[in-house]
């Protein structure tokens, strides 16, 4: 009976009828006659199906419902498979947006069933889940409050798996909280972890993508391009959304280090025709506004690619440098010919304010990119010449020093011999 329930309602999920569907999958949920494996096995696919209707239909308050459903439905099934229908069922969020605080409430009121019935296994699955909703939301030390939790229990308990994940969500909350030094040691400790085990290719592949964030932020950008390939091979061989971000910041490895040529030949590549799209092209037009050392280009490739390019906190964080090295190049140039010249002048030519050019020009003087000074009353730019240091000052200071040894040396004898 079940059986043909099951198939009338797939049928009528894939007409998009979406009432008779729900009425009948619940029907399917609803029929406690069936206790042997193949009944058991039938609500654990109307459990899917359904849930997967309410997302594909933005049902949200529905799939809420079905999560507490699905409690009742499994609770004579072994700990491990409730544990992995209740983490399907929430991930099924994750692909409907503006959802993250009801994926917050629907996990934390899960993790409160798992304490209530001392199902450890599903309440620390959950709760790494939380830890990785809290960075998604923004919400740091919340993360790190329930990850200091978490870290006290896994060594405890010696479940390198799990472990390792939420070591690296630590390295990932430091490096958003700008605390490199304990990020990097929360990565060296996931690595060390992940060694003791057999690590799965994803996990594997946020090793190397963290790795490769870390030395970046180090502007070793050599070494974080090969940590990017390989998180990018991982990802690839999963079939997994993360891979178009890593690719994307490979490209900004190769802009980083002023090698557009690279750029346009990863871009030819098969990796990046299979990603390609909007995120491919706003870096591509960056490495061209690189390339020219434009820097009005580059200011239209991140007001064309906005989303693409400022989205993501580090993309958005290199390209901030980035355009702190443009600007520079730039000023540099405008001011080469000259020894005096109007600020205004220079900020016309460079399309911005006045007052920007004048705050980075005295930041370049102070940083010695050039020797000059503002003469702020008359609104004038006045450049020097780099000066060159008399090597007479450095021959005199030579000669002291030997003086200075032939002294001590004349001393030490003179003292012998008395």
């Amino acid at each position: 009976m079940t059986s043909a329930l099951l198939q009338e309602a797939q049928a009528a999920a894939k007409l998009d009828n979406l009432a008779k569907a729900e009425h009948l999958y619940k029907e399917v949920l609803s029929n406690s006659a069936g206790t042997n494996e193949k009944a058991i096995a039938e609500q654990e696919t109307a459990l899917y199906e359904l849930g997967t209707l309410y997302r594909d239909h933005k049902k949200i308050k529905e799939l809420e419902q079905l999560i507490q459903t699905s409690r009742t439905v499994m609770s004579g099934l072994a700990k491990s498979k409730v544990a992995k229908i209740i983490r399907a069922l929430i991930d099924l969020f994750s692909t409907v947006p503006d959802t993250i605080d009801t994926q917050i409430a629907v996990t934390k009121d899960c993790i409160s069933w798992a304490v209530s019935e001392r199902r450890n296994f599903l309440r620390q699955s959950l709760e790494t889940r939380l830890v990785s909703l809290y960075i998604e939301r923004g919400a740091y030390f919340d993360a790190l409050n329930l990850i200091n939790t978490l870290l006290k229990e896994l060594k405890r308990l010696d479940d390198k798996m799990v472990l390792v994940e939420v070591q690296l969500f630590e390295s990932r909350v430091y490096h958003a909280l700008r605390n490199i030094p304990k990020s990097r040691a929360a990565l060296t400790s996931a690595r060390t972890s992940a060694n003791a085990i057999y690590c799965p290719t994803l996990m594997q592949a946020g090793l190397d993508m963290q790795s490769g964030i870390l030395h970046a932020e180090d502007k070793d950008y050599k070494t974080a391009f090969s940590y990017f390939v390989e998180a990018l091979e991982g990802y690839s061989s999963q079939e997994d959304s993360r891979a178009i971000s890593v690719l994307k910041y490979m490209l900004l490895c190769k802009i980083m280090l002023n090698l557009t040529d690279d750029v346009h030949s990863l871009l030819t590549g098969k990796m990046a025709q299979k990603y390609a799209g909007r995120d491919i092209e706003a870096m591509k037009a960056v490495a061209s506004a690189h390339s020219n050392r434009s820097l009005k280009e580059f200011e239209e490739a991140l007001e064309t690619y906005k989303t693409e390019l400022s989205s993501d906190p580090i993309i958005r964080s290199h390209f901030s440098a980035l355009y702190d090295t443009l600007l520079e190049q730039n000023l540099v140039r405008v001011i080469e010919p000259f020894s005096c010249v109007e600020i205004s002048h220079v900020a016309e030519v460079v399309g911005l304010d006045t007052r920007q050019v004048e705050g980075k020009l005295s930041q370049m003087i102070l940083d010695k990119v050039f020797y000059g000074v503002l003469d702020q009353g008359n609104g004038w730019l006045i450049v020097f010449d780099e000066p060159r240091q008399d090597a007479t000052y450095d021959a005199a200071l030579d000669t002291v020093r030997h003086m200075t040894t032939v002294v001590d040396l004349l001393y030490e004898k003179a003292s012998k011999l008395n």
